[in-house]
């Protein structure tokens, strides 16, 4: 790195950027003001340095070595989809974006395995996969719009996560470019392997503050047979609805999804839709069976619902399952309508769901605010929603968070953590929750964590300000 006396200006940097890579050096206003936002709603506090395009392994080779050696601090990013505001680049910086790094490298159908490249969405891997009878699980609800490599990068999650497992359960390598431009690959093809410390799994969630994910070794899955079938069940509370959500799991069925909407949420979908309001307070569960067994595990799960005192309604077919489930996918355009909305993820066990929709529901009331929720039942995993007004042009700085929201939001993240959970399940820290994640951690761990990331970024130009404040 190179010293602060002899450290060049960003002219230096930009041409010696573009020198290297050429026309995949991104100057232009549009390209800058994007690559200062996620779908959090924040904003850094200014325009980038530049954006570099990478469609290669070697551009982000060339990139990171100008970086080390001018002391510039790269924000990787895929498709700049996340919560948290971990991709978000500000001035003096390089937004590294590998969203152009789209192909499919190699599919092994006997290995159930594929290569992949980090910019590739979900939605466009698996259509290709299809053709071959493969699938990968993890399914954001955000499939259409997210990277693989995004995925990667904050442990993402997923409608499929209590049958299919998350991200870290779908990575068998990564190739990984280091902050001083060295390439290294993480991992095995095999199914088995135990040999070293679990590097694989400890980029997963590192949310680029590590290495950059260039590559991807992914555990895919043959199509499952049958017709899916899909149910919904409405209950009076959200309370009522966690607990039949609850007694499903215990009760040894296996739902591909199971998704909660609460009250609120549910009103929110239902308008933006153009869907009759439901009745005040209801929430309503989705479930999603599929496999050979299909039709008599959703009438299984059906009984255990309407036991839980819900009104269940299956799909007639296909076509009707999907609508239901698009219902669950417009959460976050129907919260966009409500007003600002601090998009929020923690996580309990799934005993303690209906506890949680408790803490929440007193949230709102000593703190005056409004918090739709969408859950993961079948996980645990829920996503608070905290509406406020943002008076006139948010401007330059991004949204601004009233201290109230964030207080209501401290209450809640410490709610979660007395229930035995966590601040995040899926969408990661990045610089929304750095404040809390002490908390969690507790200060040993705190430590040994900042000391891998200095092991791995000694001179902390990767995504610094990111995860650890």
């Amino acid at each position: 790195m190179t010293t602060d006396a002899a450290a060049p200006g960003p002219a230096d940097v930009i041409a010696r950027l573009r020198a290297a890579l050429g026309d995949r050096v991104d100057l232009g206003a549009d390209g800058l003001e994007a690559a200062r936002a996620d779908k959090s709603g924040h904003r850094s506090t200014g325009r980038p340095l530049a954006v570099v395009r990478a469609r290669s392994v070697e551009d982000v080779q060339r990139t990171l070595r100008i970086a080390t050696e001018t002391g510039t601090p790269v924000v990787p990013r895929g498709a700049g989809t996340g919560l948290a505001g971990a991709a978000n680049t500000g001035p003096g910086e390089i937004a590294l974006s590998l969203r152009e790094m789209t192909r499919i490298l190699e599919v092994r159908a006997d290995d159930l395995l594929a290569v992949v490249e980090p910019g590739i969405l979900n939605a466009d891997l698996n259509a290709a996969l299809g053709a071959q009878g493969l699938w990968w699980a993890p399914d954001p609800a955000s499939r259409d719009i997210s990277t693989v490599g995004g995925n990667i990068a904050t442990g993402a999650g997923g409608l499929l996560c209590a049958k299919y497992g998350v991200v870290r359960d779908a990575v068998l390598a990564v190739d990984v470019v280091l902050a001083d431009g060295r390439l290294v690959r993480m991992g095995h093809r095999s199914v088995k392997g135990v040999t070293g410390y679990d590097l694989t799994a400890l980029m997963i969630g590192s949310e680029g503050t590590l290495g950059v994910v260039v590559g991807a070794t992914l555990k895919l899955r043959r199509l499952v047979p049958g017709a899916p079938r899909t149910l919904t069940a409405t209950f009076p509370t959200v309370r009522a609805a966690a607990a039949a959500a609850a007694a499903v799991t215990a009760s040894g069925l296996q739902p591909a999804t199971l998704e909660l909407l609460d009250a609120a949420a549910l009103a929110a979908i239902h308008d933006l839709l153009g869907l009759p309001a439901p009745a005040p307070g209801l929430a309503q569960l989705t479930v999603q069976t599929d496999g050979p067994a299909a039709a008599s595990e959703s009438e299984a799960i059906a009984r255990v619902l309407a036991a839980a005192d819900g009104t269940v309604s299956l799909a007639a077919d296909a076509a009707e399952g999907e609508r239901l489930l698009q219902v669950r996918r417009s959460m976050h355009p129907a919260m966009e309508r409500l007003g600002t909305t601090l998009i929020e993820d923690v996580s309990v066990p799934r005993s303690a769901l209906a506890e949680m929709f408790d803490e929440i529901a007193r949230i709102e009331r000593e703190h005056g605010v409004v918090i739709p929720t969408v859950a993961h039942a079948g996980d645990g995993n829920l996503h608070p929603n905290f509406v406020f007004d943002a008076p006139g042009d948010p401007g330059d700085a991004g949204v601004d968070v009233p201290a109230h929201i964030w207080d209501a939001a401290d209450d809640l993240f410490r709610a979660a953590l007395r229930l035995g959970g966590t601040l995040t399940g899926e969408h990661g820290i990045g610089v929304l929750k750095r404040r809390w994640l002490r908390d969690e951690l507790g200060d040993d761990q705190f430590a040994l964590q900042r000391g891998i990331k200095q092991v791995f970024d000694p001179d902390g130009i990767l995504n610094p300000g990111k995860v650890f404040a």
